[in-house]
């Protein structure tokens, strides 16, 4: 981020930007600087050099290398100024990282006749002045950048323009009326913005020339004008995902050259039999779903022969399907679901005969009928099918022996129904199977063996063979969790198996641990008995495991602990006892994981392991006593007896006084964290010093007493947290004031002397944007800290819980949430004594007070533990998603470990998206990968939260963005320094303040 002063002449800057064009052209892969902007003297110095900026390059995916950046430092600008004009035709500026208003092109605009400069970071209002400049303009490409507010006048003057490209920006406001002038054109795309209000009727007939309509995915309201119908050369015409509202006009069914059509998602209405579509011979791919039409399917659209692709599902409509559907050889995809379909068997029967059908997606009809099994569909018909949903039918009888001859199905969906019989076994029969969901039947018996051998779940190489193409499946399955939330438009189907909610028995079988590829394993609510198979730890790939619910017993094997991407794990209401799993990923799941069974114990329980076998003695303290019975016998058999227990109490008594005598001398008590009742304490034993900078009167006065009474002894209703550390709770001191109080985990062996020094040490690292410690407590054998309390709880809260709830965190307070984290650090980091490596930066360590000045908590807990704990150089490295890929080596805490972790939060700040995501697809699960796959694609507008979006704010966002993913870099030495960030974060509030 240095400066230094130009000193090139001309020649020089003249073949330096050769070089950085060449390098651009042939590497293409480093990423601009976030303050670059793109200055139309660089147009013109490359063409003086006779270079072309754009030639065959379009569709290249590429990143200009800081050209501009070094640019505007290296060259005179009087060397720009001198550049030969030339006669500029074509000009490719796509898929680079260029930033800011768009340049003014002057004289290399009279001669332009293409302009590309889609996937950039261009923001501010639309060019349509280029019209005016450029009038031998034919194709204009700018879309996937950030342009804002309602569209200006001037793209009338494009007359000769075919092509015209503006998606995926936040264009607001109504469809420019001189838009409707460039009547020479023939494709005209702008989903994905903010457009609003009604589609002219009267203006859009004179795009005579159209071919591509795509206004998908706005905010269009009003009806479907029937002048569309005057459109003669209208190909493909997309208005999904708008407000359009009244009946489908009739008219429509004149346009016969059109070949798709999607109108999903919308709130139009009406009988669809009213519009005939026998018109349409050229159709291709019918979209109606999710809108309020009724009645029966129209017969007339079994006369487009042309059909591959047919969705309209989520409607009003009834009946039956009719035979005539066998006219559509051609179809492949077929969604009616949530139709309000009867007669399964009929339907079929009938589609059987639709050879080519890849995917059937008939959920949530049929109510309460009888699963069909002809079993002479076995050999010869359904054989092209990979997709079968007949899920949430409430269907009778069992799951159908002819869909063992389906040999190239890929996901099968029986959910909610009420199936009765065994889990076939000849599901492991098929070869591509990777998707099964037989939950919410009645099935019983045993978990087949032959399950556990499902070929796309173990082989070495598991992709999807799913070809989705335009549509996605609207596959219906179960919630994935407790919150109700449901993939009920999947954009790929994870890996899975689901079996809950059925009534099978028997165990878990251990070669389930074979799938290897699998996501999601549910078994939950059934009557499963015997042990965890610790093969479970196998499935590298699992994020869900529930076992909730049945009758398990034994432990959880601690093996479990190394499923990293294991998100969601469950095992409550069973008879499981013995020590929770700790570490990786098991000291984030919630309590509500676990409870239902009283034997098991841990620091989540505040249950102490050392007593989970109640009254009984452990098996080994068993085994041991036999053992000394044993050796008794012998002895009283051989005489020897009374001598050897004499002996063993004279050295125990000469043992026991070595020990007491260096306990006097060492002055130096041992302690182990335990979770027993502090009732149970003297209270002599306690220690409670509150820090000298914190704390009024009332507070210095605290004591154990008080502490007790605040949280309710430690009531599990007062948890506002749990980490690796230890469970934080709430609580009100006797003034009324509200304190965080951390107990430490009962794993941590520490001592007295060493702990107190530590403690002391981080009680003196005092900064506005750190959770100070207040003070500490050893009580017994029980020690906590006692931090201020937080009013706004965290900023994972905010960004995750909250997501959904109405409220938000606006830009300009995750930008001071932003910077008051990164002075934090900074002070972490360069100022306190000695220099503190967080270890653990997260969105959830990030704390907010009553005004949402960021506090960072958790810092320096790592130095409380002894250091040959495992706890210390593994598990408390970090949270998955935001561990540094260097950790993975060594496992050493460092600074820019800490600088990664960071670029995480903020890239959550950004985003709003979590660092893993559950089940979504692995290029998109881990966020760092997807930012960076996102921005090598020049989308970074796909990048933002949505929430944030249009609020005058992206050039920012550009900005910190840039940031985040310098401090993601894996190249741990060319991540900037915390100091280097606080600057930059300070700049981007300080400029923004100014304007």
């Amino acid at each position: 981020m240095s400066s230094f002063s130009p000193t090139l002449s001309s020649s020089s800057c003249y073949y330096f930007l050769f070089l950085m064009i060449a390098a651009h052209r042939q590497r293409g892969t480093l990423y601009s600087n976030f303050d670059q902007t793109l200055p139309s003297a660089l147009i013109t110095v490359a063409l003086a050099l006779g270079l072309q900026l754009m030639t065959a390059a379009s569709g290249k995916e590429s990143h200009v290398m800081e050209t501009d950046w070094l640019l505007r430092f290296l060259c005179p600008s009087k060397a720009l100024e001198e550049a030969s004009p030339v006669l500029l035709q074509v000009l490719n500026l796509s898929s680079n990282s260029f930033t800011g208003p768009f340049p003014s092109l002057g004289s290399l605009a009279g001669f332009l006749t293409a302009i590309n400069a889609s996937n950039n970071g261009f923001f501010g209002l639309f060019p349509s002045s280029i019209c005016g400049l450029s009038p031998l303009l034919r194709t204009m490409d700018l879309s996937h950048n950030q342009f804002s507010l309602d569209i200006p006048p001037g793209l009338g003057s494009c007359l000769l323009l075919t092509e015209f490209q503006a998606g995926n920006n936040n264009l607001s406001g109504p469809i420019p009326q001189d838009l409707f002038d460039m009547t020479s054109t023939h494709l005209l795309s702008l989903p994905f913005n903010q457009l609003s209000g009604n589609i002219d009727g009267t203006l859009i007939t004179k795009l005579t020339n159209l071919a591509f309509l795509d206004l998908s995915n706005n905010q269009l309201s009003g009806e479907l004008p029937a002048s569309i119908s005057q459109m003669p050369s209208l190909e493909q015409l997309l208005l999904n995902g708008n407000q359009l509202r009244g009946v489908l006009p009739p008219e429509l069914a004149n346009c016969t050259k059109l070949k798709i059509l999607n109108l999903r998602f919308n709130n139009l209405s009406g009988e669809l039999a009213a519009v005939n579509f026998s018109g349409l011979s050229n159709l291709n791919m019918l979209d109606l779903g999710n809108n309020e039409f009724t009645g029966d399917i129209p017969a007339s659209l079994y006369s487009l022969k042309s059909l591959k692709a047919l969705r309209l599902a989520k409607n009003y409509l009834k009946g039956e399907i009719a035979p005539a559907i066998v006219e559509l050889q051609a179809l492949t995809y077929l969604s009616l679901s949530a139709d309000g379909l009867t007669n399964i068997t009929t339907t079929l029967q009938i589609l059987k005969d639709c050879k080519n059908l890849t995917a059937i997606i008939l959920s949530k009809n049929f109510n309460k009928e009888a699963i069909p099994t002809n079993t002479e569909w076995a050999d010869r018909y359904f054989q092209n099918l990979q997709v079968l949903g007949l899920g949430g039918c409430q269907l009778t009888g069992q799951v159908p022996l002819w869909l063992s001859n389906l040999s190239n199905l890929l996901a099968l969906d029986l959910s909610e129904n009420q199936l009765t019989g065994p889990v076939p076994t000849w599901l492991g029969s098929l070869p591509y199977l990777f998707y099964l969901d037989l939950s919410g039947n009645l099935l019983s018996g045993e978990i087949p063996p032959e399950i556990t051998v499902l070929h796309a779940l173990t082989m070495d190489h598991f992709e999807s063979r799913i070809n989705q193409g335009i549509l996605q499946f609207p596959v219906f399955i179960k919630p994935a969790n407790g919150s109700g939330l449901q993939y009920n438009q999947l954009t790929e189907l994870p890996p899975a198996i689901y079996l809950q909610n059925n009534t099978l028995h028997g165990m878990i079988l251990p070669q389930i641990g074979q799938l290897k590829n699998l996501h999601v394993l549910d078994l939950s609510h059934n009557n499963l008995s015997g042990n965890i198979p610790v093969e479970l730890c196998n499935l590298t790939n699992l994020e869900k495991l529930d076992l909730s619910t049945n009758h398990l017993n034994g432990e959880i094997p601690s093996t479990l602990n190394s499923l990293h991407f294991l998100a969601l794990f469950n095992v409550a209401n069973n008879n499981l006892e013995g020590p929770i799993p700790s570490g990786g990923q098991f000291d984030l799941f919630p309590l509500s994981s676990y409870e239902g069974n009283p034997r098991l114990c841990g620091a989540i329980l505040l249950k102490h392991c050392s007593n989970h076998s109640g009254n009984e003695d452990p098996p080994t303290t068993k085994h041991m006593n036999k053992k000394v019975l044993i050796g008794m016998a012998f002895a009283i058999c051989f005489g020897g007896a009374f001598i050897l227990i004499m002996s063993a109490f004279t050295i125990l008594y000469i043992v026991k006084a070595q020990q007491r005598k260096y306990a006097r001398t060492n002055k130096v008590k041992f302690i182990e964290t335990s979770v027993s009742s502090f009732t149970n304490v003297p209270s002599g034993d306690s220690i409670l010093v509150m820090v000298p900078n914190h704390g009024d009167s009332a507070k210095k006065n605290l004591s154990m007493s008080d502490i007790l009474k605040a949280t309710g002894n430690f009531d599990k209703e007062n948890i506002i947290g749990s980490g690796g550390f230890g469970m934080v709770y709430k609580a009100t001191a006797p003034d009324g004031s509200k304190l965080a109080i951390k107990r430490l985990s009962s794993e941590m062996c520490l001592m007295e002397r060493e702990f107190r020094a530590e403690v002391e040490a981080l009680s003196r690292a005092q900064h506005k944007n750190l959770v100070s410690l207040q003070g500490y407590c050893m009580h017994g054998s029980s020690w906590l800290l006692i931090y201020s309390y937080m009013e706004n709880s965290s900023l994972d809260y905010w960004l995750h819980e909250m997501a959904n709830s109405g409220l938000m965190l606006d830009w300009p307070t995750r930008l001071k949430i932003a910077r008051g984290t990164s002075q934090g650090i900074c002070y972490i980091h360069e100022t306190c004594q000695p220099h503190i490596v967080h270890r653990d930066i997260k969105s959830s360590n990030i704390l907010l007070d009553e005004h949402f000045e960021a506090r960072v908590a958790d810092f320096g807990l790592s130095r409380l533990i002894l250091p040959y704990n495992t706890h210390v150089t593994t598990e408390l490295v970090g949270t998955l998603g935001y561990i540094p890929p260097e950790y993975g080596q060594t496992w050493v805490a460092t600074l820019r470990g800490d600088i990664y972790s960071f670029g995480v939060v903020l890239l959550e700040l950004l985003t709003g998206r979590r660092p893993v995501e559950l089940f979504k697809p692995k290029e998109s699960a881990e966020l760092v990968a997807w930012v960076k796959q996102m921005r090598y694609q020049g989308r970074q507008d796909q990048i933002f939260d949505l929430q944030l979006k249009g609020k005058g704010f992206d050039e920012q966002m550009l900005k910190v963005l840039e940031i985040a993913c310098m401090c993601v870099n894996e190249n741990p030495l060319k991540r900037p320094t915390i100091r280097d960030v606080v600057a930059w974060l300070e700049k981007i509030s300080a400029d923004f303040q100014t304007k």
